[in-house]
């Protein structure tokens, strides 16, 4: 089955947040003949967005035509801040893990996720300049910030910035199996951690 992946974007996102998880997706399914992912950007009107230190990106949906993914992931960056107050956003993202098979935070994406309920009871990290800010929107999850990513099998987090590549990486490993997972970390000469 090729799953359906969507990443959120949005104005000041860190840029390896979601370039991360987007090349470790689409690799898989360029190194899988196509039949392992369908990766997609999705913001909230489908307009473009301006990515930390200005890098233009427009993504291929909006909330409102984004195919159900089976994957969702939710970056962080400095953006996440003014996304916590924003309903529609929060309830989007509610809604969509609620019919994914898997939700993956990178970095202070896990802040969207706290705010949307998605952490209560589970072990979480983000990025470590965040971690306080985590424990303040989650009081009811386990903040662990001595890890580079956690699985709590429908829910993950990762911490800071490239650590999405490794949670990335071992979520293809777990969906896919391990050799893939190696596969495509070697093709993109990247070492795994974690």
């Amino acid at each position: 089955m090729r799953r359906n992946v969507a990443i959120l974007v949005f104005n000041e996102i860190e840029v390896l947040d979601f370039a991360g998880p987007f090349e470790v997706f689409a690799v898989t399914d360029q190194l899988r003949d196509r039949a392992a992912f369908s990766v997609s950007i999705v913001s909230p009107a489908g307009d473009a967005v301006r990515a930390r230190n200005g890098l233009k990106v427009t993504p291929e949906h909006s909330f409102a035509d984004c195919p159900q993914p089976q994957v969702l992931v939710v970056p962080g960056g400095f953006g996440t801040r003014a996304l916590l107050g924003n309903e529609v956003v929060i309830n989007w993202i509610l809604e969509r893990s609620r019919a994914s098979e898997v939700t993956m935070s990178v970095c202070t994406g896990s802040l969207l996720l706290a705010r949307a309920g998605l952490l209560d009871g589970l072990r979480a990290t983000t990025h470590h300049r965040a971690i306080d800010e985590l424990r303040r929107l989650a009081p009811a999850a386990i903040v662990d910030p001595g890890a580079r990513f956690h699985d709590n099998g429908r829910i993950l987090t990762a911490a800071g910035i490239s650590a999405g590549i490794d949670c990335s990486l071992h979520l293809v490993g777990r969906l896919l199996g391990d050799d893939v997972a190696a596969a495509t970390a070697a093709y993109m000469e990247y070492e795994r951690r974690g």
